[in-house]
């Protein structure tokens, strides 16, 4: 396994790490798919949802099984071992808690005349959750999504995955998706979960909000139906990038990297930073004696092929760190002496991970944020999902006569600068003033 390890330096630019840093938070051959997906699926509904899930989920389901039933849900809970209950219902507890600390509060201000300013928060009436399960049953985005849309009191949560043989979603899924929350189930993955859950069919009411992680071609669908339903963020293949010095275990190291590496879709990006090139070497090592133990193996391999993991050896910790915002990560875990000095010069990255008991996999699975992130660079615009993004905020005005006489000059100019009058005479009304005319009229 050919691990790749290469000199940078702000001064001197390396072609392999302009490379790796420009990867597209969108594919173009997915757009394609997906525009032409999509279309079908409006036209067509139900009869093309199943058509799509047939040819790219390879299960031939009939339209009455779409849904999961209350029955399926009893006998995957009765299948799932008690000490996995136990553990799922603990990961929920976390996510919970996190979530319910981490809610806006409704706020009132008074203003100088007897009035009032605030903002109140709503829940979403119905979201959609993408939960990804072509190379594995993420059950933990279950807890990730669905728990959030929990704690802010959405009424309906709708999840969305592709089944297994035998049209069976994996068990352990389902309870999670008891535990969050969800209300209804359709074994339904990729372009064709998007389309349904943004326009809507017979058996399943469009939602409001689709959120979740996703493959290249369920990222391009969310981007275009984007108008037709409110999304989250840009969540596609996982990435991870890993500031250490050396005084890092490589062991530690190469493990987080794959981490991230072995989640199968073959775009993954896995970076190391780091100013020891003694280190970067063994960390190289590593990576290929490690891979060969995992049981997603090929996959990590998919991965090396296609130039997804770089170690880079730069001049200096606050260089590399530098490189790192560049790359602007999903995950980025500093594994230095000292990574809490870092911490505020990390700007752009999805999660920070502090220190070297600290592992990207406990945010994934355990820590308390949603693991839903931002991919593809999009972390220097997006954040991660919160419980926030399944709540609408409303602004609350409520003047008293005074605060509107106190207003009206600030209305009266913008209302003569736009050329908007009617503004102007809405508020100017109220108090009997003369209205002003626009110089049109006087003319």
């Amino acid at each position: 396994m050919d691990i790749r390890v290469v000199n940078w330096s702000p001064s001197r630019k390396s072609k392999a790490v302009e490379s790796f840093l420009k990867r597209p938070a969108f594919a173009p051959e997915a757009e394609k798919v997906a525009s032409e997906m999509l279309a079908d699926i409006r036209e067509r509904g139900e009869t093309a949802v199943l058509d799509a899930v047939a040819k790219f989920d390879g299960v031939p389901l009939k339209a009455s099984e779409l849904r999961v039933t209350d029955a399926e849900f009893a006998a995957a809970e009765a299948d799932v071992p008690a000490r996995t209950k136990e553990l799922i219902n603990e990961a929920h507890r976390r996510v919970a808690d996190f979530s319910r600390k981490s809610m806006r509060a409704d706020w009132n201000s008074p203003t100088p005349h007897g009035g009032s300013l605030g903002e109140k928060y709503v829940p979403l009436g119905r979201v959609g959750v993408y939960v990804p399960g072509g190379t594995a049953p993420l059950a933990s985005t279950v807890i990730m999504t669905a728990t959030l849309a929990q704690v802010a009191g959405v009424p309906e949560i709708v999840a969305c995955t592709p089944a297994g043989k035998g049209k069976k979603i994996a068990p352990a899924m389902l309870y999670a998706m008891k535990v969050a929350g969800v209300t209804e189930v359709y074994r339904v993955g990729g372009i064709q979960a998007i389309g349904m859950m943004a326009y809507g069919t017979k058996r399943c009411k469009p939602v409001n909000k689709i959120v979740g992680p996703g493959g290249t071609y369920v990222t391009a669908a969310k981007r275009q139906v984007y108008g037709v339903v409110a999304l989250d963020l840009v969540a596609g293949p996982s990435e991870i990038a890993v500031l250490a010095d050396r005084s890092a275990n490589p062991v530690l190291v190469a493990a987080d990297l794959l981490s991230q590496a072995e989640h199968g879709t073959g775009a993954e990006k896995a970076l190391l930073v780091t100013d020891s090139p003694e280190l970067a070497g063994k960390v190289a090592t590593e990576i290929a004696r490690q891979a060969t133990e995992l049981s997603r193996s090929a996959l990590v391999g998919r991965v090396v092929e296609r130039g997804g993991i770089l170690l880079v050896v730069a001049p200096s910790i606050d260089d590399g760190m530098d490189l790192v915002n560049q790359f602007a990560p999903e995950h980025f875990e500093i594994m230095v002496r000292k990574p809490e000095r870092l911490v505020g010069k990390a700007s752009c990255a999805g999660a920070v991970f502090v220190g070297e008991w600290t592992p990207e996999s406990a945010g994934d699975f355990a820590a308390g944020p949603s693991h839903v992130l931002p991919t593809g660079g999009s972390a220097r615009k997006f954040s991660g999902l919160t419980v926030d993004d399944f709540r609408r905020r409303m602004s609350l005005v409520c003047y008293t006569e005074y605060d509107l006489r106190d207003a009206l000059p600030v209305i009266e100019m913008f209302s003569d600068i736009e050329g908007l009058d009617g503004h102007y005479k809405s508020a100017a009304l109220r108090f009997g003033n003369r209205i002003k005319q626009t110089k049109n009229n006087k003319n």
